[in-house]
């Protein structure tokens, strides 16, 4: 019974945080969070640099991914320090592969791309809990890892939508270029988006026109099967709830370029495209590979006494501000500030 009421507090919770956001972020004055001057200019302004909702947004992402990490192989019997190693090293090759990748792919050196990312997170995965135990002395269960993983994946990148509606990446085709059947049915559920520093009005001049939530419908769409997840993992089926992710999750990742009118490259299939549909045999490879005959047997509460330990919470909050940092402070805008002093108030 546990099982069933975190599953459900989890969807009542980002059922919330959904309904908010796809309502609210797409308006203009949710792009930026906060402006701090820098360095004073010639002519009595202040050179500004802003943080941005992308970046506090992208933090929670994370932060919301790593919290379940450690619940579910705490749940799993996985000693809290393993879990620990695993998440240090994922984010270690994974963070900054989101830029290196998009710089690779795309020429931009100040963006980031999920996709890459996760692609290579895929792939160094299994052979980052082998590495972790050789060096520790631990015996973290390969697979079960791996599916703990991939859940914590579908939650963080089904949240961190909400960090690309806020600045407008990741955008989709506008609906008047729709096939008619999807016209109809995006003629009443679509995003516009205002803001002339939002990328989909710099780099699309799409601003005022209602184009496909795809943003939308991939947090939905990965929120629920990271909810389906959680529920095959915490009743011991961890192969099927590995390989049921990734393959969904990835599928999608192949189907919803197609609805998306950034750039995404010159050639007919994406960069993105192409990794999604290689990680795909990768997992089920890795899934027979890495099986075991033995059942686990997870228990919740340990997973979420885990989760409250001092040494988890700074962990997470050290992480949060790292990224919060990393990805917030925008290098695409800029400002100019002004003081002054109220004087009928001195």
């Amino acid at each position: 019974m546990i099982n069933e009421l975190f599953a459900l507090s989890l969807l009542i919770f980002f059922g919330v945080i959904l309904a908010w956001g796809f309502r609210i972020l797409p308006r203009e004055g949710w792009q930026m969070l906060a402006t701090l001057p820098v360095r004073p200019l010639e002519n009595g302004q202040w050179q500004g640099v802003n943080l941005t909702w992308y970046g506090l947004l992208t933090a929670n992402a994370y932060l919301v991914g790593l919290s379940m990490l450690i619940v579910l192989l705490g749940a799993a019997q996985v000693p809290l320090t393993g879990v620990l190693l695993v998440a240090i090293c994922l984010l270690l090759i994974c963070v900054p592969a989101s830029r290196l990748l998009a710089r690779m792919i795309e020429g931009k050196a100040h963006t980031f791309t999920v996709g890459g990312a996760v692609f290579i997170g895929i792939l160094a995965a299994p052979w980052i809990v082998k590495l972790v135990n050789l060096f520790s002395g631990y015996q973290m269960p390969v697979l079960t890892t791996l599916a703990a993983i991939s859940i914590a994946y579908a939650f963080g990148e089904g949240l961190g939508r909400l960090a690309c509606i806020s600045f407008g990446c990741c955008y989709g085709k506008p609906v008047s270029q729709c096939r008619p059947a999807m016209q109809r049915l995006f003629s009443r559920w679509h995003f516009i988006f205002h803001g002339e520093t939002r990328k989909i009005c710099y780099a699309g001049d799409l601003e005022g026109e209602p184009v496909v939530p795809v943003q939308a419908l991939t947090a939905t769409l990965y929120l629920l099967i990271g909810l389906l997840g959680v529920e095959l993992f915490l009743n011991g089926y961890v192969a099927t709830a590995f390989a049921g992710v990734v393959l969904v999750t990835q599928l999608w990742r192949f189907f919803s370029e197609f609805l998306r009118a950034d750039f995404r490259g010159h050639n007919k299939l994406s960069a993105y495209q192409i990794m999604g549909l290689l990680a795909i045999p990768y997992a089920l490879i890795c899934a027979y590979s890495f099986s075991s005959i033995l059942t686990i047997h997870p228990m919740l509460v340990q997973g979420l006494q885990n989760l409250w330990q001092p040494a988890t919470l700074m962990f997470l909050q050290i992480v949060w501000l790292i990224l919060f940092v990393y990805t917030g402070r925008s290098t695409v805008t800029g400002a100019n500030l002004s003081f002054h002093i109220h004087r009928d108030r001195i």
